[in-house]
């Protein structure tokens, strides 16, 4: 099987180079025998790195210890939900999902527009399979997963203790199914400035699939965020490390293009800077690639140093040269058919809302590069931690939340006076009221106060929006409040299921807010039976237990919490020392929204530091971050809202499909 697989890598590597020369000769010669002999490639290539990716798989399922690859990244006793997510967990791995998942996505796009698109599918096409030519260049000829030990191997060294957790299975292929995705709008984009077919066919075709792309990168990005939480043991969720970075940065680049190309849809402006979002926010996923892989960067995230850097570098730089070059040569049929009329309009707000995503995306970006270049041009790596994001990155989000409240507020073209008072009178109440109850209750940090004043400002404008829709319902429908409001989400998904996304990101930005600006901490050495207090909480020490299994031995602790004098919780951190790693991890215990019953108010986060058998003592870490729940719960709501804004117009298209039949009965349509 692992000959098979390395079979199907050399394959699929020359039959991508073909669908890439196809598709170049087909548009040059007008031939669409040609064109469609590259498409017919790419699916080709999708099958056989199928082939080759689970021939990789059967080899970690089987502890086939002869491929080197499997021997550093797996072991005999690990459970088979690791061993399968082995495959992403060390660099030639992940390389192959990410080149996997690229060449079943230029599949689908093919199968997708068999019948439509021709003119933009051959540089479509090309673009695509160009960048599997180069993945599986590297898998092949840089770091190849299926290279052999060289010398008989009982057992492997087994994944890396920090991986082996539930989200290994889970988190990476979600940040891989948004990184890879960026590609495929990107790729309509160069087949646009390629063929010159230069209208909205290319941003109408790539909707679903920007969405998708955001989507699961924002996905992965929570996922990350919350693994980070439970298994480093650092009481946070996010420390702006670089490889956390890298998945961010093209996450705000996406985020601001499926902003961005309402206005060209609406209003026809734009269009260049639609065309430089998705060339930036690809850029950067190949950005963040590079430095994962290429050791350049200190990271727990990122892999070890090896000499894909730079061909990756190399690669990151000419797609940059490429694509901005292909812009520059089609400026000039790029103008927008309309100006902004007014600073007082919705299209300023939704072009502020851009700048904005931008700045931030450019600041993070300047953050995680400093440490590189002070490096190259000074001689000695400048460290850039948390308080210089925050000192940044926060009055930017604070102006973006502002924003996110008066785009829906404010009219298209000139908002008027009138209009102004009448939308913004109520919100402005909403916020204002929430900023003295605030101060009433006695908070007196004024970045969280300010943010949750900001935050009360949105979610009044989404619920105004949502009302008003719902009332115009009932009159014109004669329907109840909650039909008019279920009637109101399904005949406009993407424009109500873009508010449930944006009352998600409110959710997470009050998370953010009061666990940043109020987290306690407390540590105490306790024997049996002493306690100590963190807020409200009290923590009684009361037992230890040892146990172990195949891979590793867990010393588990005991805590008994009471709030106020009743008790609420029992905790058990714990210790795990893998034994193949040689390598011990820290398992927290959390009193939060996902304990029974439920707490949202804030989050009791436990840690077992150390202990001294002889002595009988044992150090604990408690943390008490008010309303991180919130983070996730958001979580869930952006969720729930992309699944609304990406649902098929079931009425229309019934209508279209039915239009036919009735002519064909003779029923003018």
């Amino acid at each position: 099987m692992a000959d098979f697989g390395s079979t199907c890598l050399v394959a699929g590597l020359i039959a991508s180079v073909w669908a890439v020369l196809a598709s170049w000769l087909g548009f040059q010669h007008r031939s669409s025998e040609l064109v469609r002999s590259g498409e017919r490639a790419a699916v080709a290539v999708a099958l056989l790195l199928t082939f080759s990716s689970l021939a990789l798989i059967q080899a970690f399922v089987t502890d086939n210890f002869s491929l080197l690859y499997v021997a550093q990244n797996s072991s005999s006793s690990m459970p088979v939900i690791y061993k399968v997510s082995a495959l992403w967990g060390g660099q030639a791995g992940s390389l192959l999902l990410w080149v996997w998942i690229l060449a079943i996505y230029a599949a689908v796009v093919v199968m997708q527009n068999r019948s439509r698109n021709r003119e933009l599918m051959p540089g479509v096409t090309g673009t695509l399979m160009g960048i599997v030519v180069f993945f599986v260049a590297m898998l092949q000829f840089v770091s190849n997963p299926f290279a052999p030990t060289g010398q008989p191997v009982a057992d492997g060294h087994g994944l890396n203790p920090l991986l082996q957790n539930p989200f290994m299975a889970s988190h990476p292929p979600s940040l891989y199914l948004g990184y890879v995705g960026v590609a495929v709008p990107f790729a309509f984009a160069m087949g646009a400035l390629f063929s010159g077919r230069l209208n909205n066919d290319w941003i109408t075709t790539t909707r679903r699939w920007s969405l998708f792309a955001w989507f699961f990168l924002g996905i992965g990005i929570m996922q990350g965020g919350y693994w980070a939480y439970v298994e480093l043991g650092w009481g946070g969720y996010w420390a702006w490390d670089p490889v956390e970075n890298a998945s961010l940065m093209p996450w705000l680049a996406m985020t601001a293009f499926i902003h961005s190309v309402m206005i060209q849809e609406k209003k026809g402006m734009l269009k260049i800077w639609n065309l430089l979002l998705v060339i930036i926010a690809f850029c950067l996923s190949i950005f963040g690639t590079f430095i994962t892989r290429s050791g350049v960067i200190s990271s727990v995230h990122s892999f070890t140093k090896s000499n894909l850097g730079p061909f990756f570098a190399a690669f990151w730089v000419l797609t940059m040269i490429v694509a901005l070059g292909m812009l520059a040569w089609r400026m000039g049929r790029l103008r927008s058919e309309n100006q902004i009329e007014s600073l007082l309009s919705r299209e300023t707000a939704f072009l502020l809302n851009n700048i904005l995503f931008i700045a931030i995306c450019f600041t993070v970006f300047w953050g995680t590069v400093y440490p590189i270049l002070s490096e190259a041009i000074q001689g000695a790596r400048t460290s850039v931690g948390p308080p210089w994001f925050n000192q940044w990155i926060v009055p930017l989000g604070l102006a973006l939340i502002f924003v996110t409240g008066v785009g829906p507020l404010i009219a298209w073209r000139r908002a008027s006076g009138q209009n102004l008072r009448r939308n913004f009178a109520g919100p402005l109440l909403v916020a204002a009221a929430a900023a003295v109850v605030l101060l009433a209750a006695g908070m007196r940090h004024a970045r969280a106060l300010l943010a949750f004043a900001l935050c009360a400002f949105v979610l009044a404008t989404i619920a105004l929006e949502f009302y008003r829709g719902a009332r115009a319902r009932m009159r014109t429908a004669h329907e109840t409040f909650l039909a008019g409001l279920a009637s109101l989400i399904l005949r406009n998904k993407r424009r109500y299921g873009g508010y449930l996304v944006h009352v998600g990101m409110v959710m997470i930005f009050v998370g953010i807010a009061g666990s940043s600006a109020f987290q306690q901490e407390q540590v105490a050495t306790l024997r049996r039976g002493e306690s100590f207090s963190i807020g409200p909480y009290q923590l009684a020490f009361t037992d230890t237990s040892s146990t172990h299994d195949d891979h590793k031995d867990v010393l588990s602790t005991t805590l008994s919490v009471s709030r106020r004098g009743e008790a609420v919780a029992t905790l058990r951190p714990e210790k795990w020392y893998f034994r193949a790693a040689d390598q011990p991890t820290t398992e927290v215990a959390i009193y939060g929204m996902f304990s029974w019953p439920p707490n949202f108010s804030d989050d009791l986060y436990t840690i077992l530091v150390d202990n001294d058998p002889k002595g009988g003592g044992y150090t604990f870490k408690a943390y008490l971050n008010p309303l991180v729940s919130w983070i996730w719960i958001g979580g869930f709501i952006l969720i729930l809202g992309t699944h609304v804004a990406v649902l098929p117009e079931f009425e229309r298209r019934r209508v279209t499909r039915a239009r036919p039949a009735m002519e064909a009965r003779g029923v003018a349509s």
